[in-house]
């Protein structure tokens, strides 16, 4: 996007399970709980939690537009959705986003952010929940790839990614599927990839789900905008070597949710809510440009100190 268009994401807590979220085709109508703003030209986006000891752990995407180095940090809510904590939880010197959950066969809990750009895809796991996270050495994927989703469906791991790619326009038109026995790996790309072609229904957006009509699929609609809507996608075949899907309408952000109805796209299942994140496309071209000017005298300033 130009100096003239910044994408600002909020993330909010829908208070409804996400098989009800698709059954009604979208979240109108549902409450939100919605995390602060963390101030001008930053935001949080990519939301994915768990449930633990009757407290919810949000895991999102830290960002500031004068770094533009993400972050994972945690939020910690109550049963009622009320704030308790807040802080950063895994730092790397690449950027990291859209940080899913996903627990083992065994119940070992990992996190499997976005870590394109350093060369690969990482896998953490928690060494002391939810604050220290280690590398884990063994994950074995074959290069780097775009917000993988994991689920292990059919006796077998399966992951969802767009893939990295040289071309921009690959990672929100192409879908790419992954299997494999174990969550660590060795993993095995499908002979098909990319199995889907379709700028409205391929980057993945959220976790998979298994609801009454199959296994379901939140990809992000970019046509219009980057990540405009949610767009269900509804896995029919999926084998080794076989791939079909059909994509659902795309959900949207409700009016109500202005100045934050310019896109949404994460649609995250956490037990009994949803966590979901959705934008405002800030025009201002001298705010952007003062945020710029910003940047440019920190990475400065981190230079002068050797940073």
């Amino acid at each position: 996007m130009g100096l003239g268009r910044t994408d600002i994401w909020r993330t909010g807590i829908v208070h409804a399970p996400m098989a009800q979220i698709l059954r009604d085709g979208g979240v109108a109508g549902h409450e939100v709980t919605w995390l602060d703003n963390p101030g001008r030209f930053r935001f949080i986006a990519d939301p994915f939690g768990v449930w633990r000891d009757g407290r919810l752990y949000l895991f999102a995407e830290a960002y500031d537009y004068r770094v533009k180095v993400g972050r994972i940090d945690v939020f910690v809510f109550d049963r009622d959705l009320t704030l308790l904590e807040h802080c950063p939880v895994l730092n790397e010197p690449w950027h990291l986003s859209y940080p899913v959950m996903v627990h083992d066969t065994d119940g070992t809990l990992y996190m499997m952010p976005e870590s394109g750009k350093s060369g690969q895809q990482h896998l953490y796991r928690a060494i002391d929940f939810p604050y220290r996270w280690e590398r884990v050495a063994d994950f074995c994927f074959p290069g780097a790839i775009v917000d993988a989703s994991p689920i292990f469906h059919d006796g077998r791991w399966w992951l969802f990614y767009a893939p990295w790619g040289q071309c921009a326009t690959d990672r929100i038109s192409l879908l790419h599927v992954a299997w494999a026995e174990r969550l660590t790996g060795p993993w095995h790309p499908h002979p098909g990839n990319p199995v889907r072609r379709d700028i409205r229904s391929t980057r993945p957006g959220g976790t998979p789900i298994v609801t009454e009509t199959g296994l379901v699929l939140p990809t992000q609609d970019c046509a219009r905008t980057y990540g405009g809507a949610i767009t269900p996608l509804h896995v029919t075949l999926l084998t080794p070597d076989r791939f079909g899907a059909e994509a659902g309408p795309p959900l949207t952000p409700p009016p109500a949710f202005a100045p934050y109805d310019d896109g949404m796209h994460t649609l995250s299942a956490a037990g009994d809510v949803t966590l979901i994140d959705v934008k405002h496309t800030d025009p201002s071209v001298a705010g952007r440009a003062i945020v710029e000017l910003d940047r440019l005298v920190l990475r400065r300033a981190r230079r002068a100190v050797g940073l």
